[in-house]
C-alpha cells in the first residue's frame, strides 16, 4: 500500500473540478494513455471511466469504477488494467488555508499485483503516485490561475 500526500495550490473546489472531468484522467493518472468514454453521471458513486493504459502499440481497453464519493472532498475508486491487475484507490482533499492538501492511499486488490512483496510495491507506487499529484496540482493551480473550477458539462466533438 502506498499513501502520498501534497499541498496544492489551489483550493478544494479548483483541485475537485479536475477529478470530476473523467475527460481529464490521462493527464494526471500516469500509465492512462487516452479515454475511450466516460459515463455521463461521473463521478457517481458506480459511474465509469473507459481508459486505455499502456505505450502505443500495446494498450490495453479497461475501466475505472466509483466506489464511494463525497463530491468535493473524497473519491475511492477501483482501476483495472489487466493484466496487470486492479488497484483501489482513494484520494481525500483537505482545507489547508486557500490550499488544498490532496492525499491519495492505493493498493493493489487483485491480479498480479497482490503478489508483488510489499517493500516493492510500494516503492513503485510511492513513485507513480508522486507523479500523479504532481500532475494533478499543474492541472488545478492551472484552472484556478484562470478562474475555471467548474467542470465542462458537454463532449465536444
Amino acid at each position: 500500500m502506498s499513501v502520498n500526500t501534497r499541498i496544492v495550490n489551489a483550493t478544494p473546489d479548483a483541485v475537485w473540478a479536475v477529478l470530476a472531468d473523467g475527460w481529464l484522467y490521462p493527464l494526471w493518472v500516469v500509465g492512462a494513455t487516452r479515454m475511450r468514454d466516460v459515463d455521463e453521471n461521473w463521478p457517481e458513486k458506480g459511474s465509469r471511466l473507459y481508459h486505455s493504459v499502456g505505450v502505443w502499440p500495446l494498450v490495453i481497453n479497461d475501466h475505472t469504477e466509483v466506489l464511494d464519493v463525497v463530491p468535493g472532498r473524497s473519491i475511492k475508486l477501483r482501476a483495472r488494467g489487466w493484466p496487470i491487475g486492479e488497484a483501489e484507490v482513494e484520494m481525500r482533499l483537505s482545507d489547508v488555508g486557500a490550499q488544498t492538501e490532496v492525499t491519495i492511499v492505493e493498493d493493489a486488490v487483485a491480479g498480479p499485483g497482490v503478489l508483488v512483496p510489499e517493500p516493492i510495491k510500494g516503492l513503485s507506487l510511492k513513485w507513480r503516485n508522486t507523479e500523479a499529484l504532481r500532475r494533478l496540482a499543474f492541472l488545478a493551480e492551472g484552472r484556478h490561475e484562470a478562474g475555471r473550477t467548474t467542470q465542462r458539462t458537454t463532449k465536444e466533438n
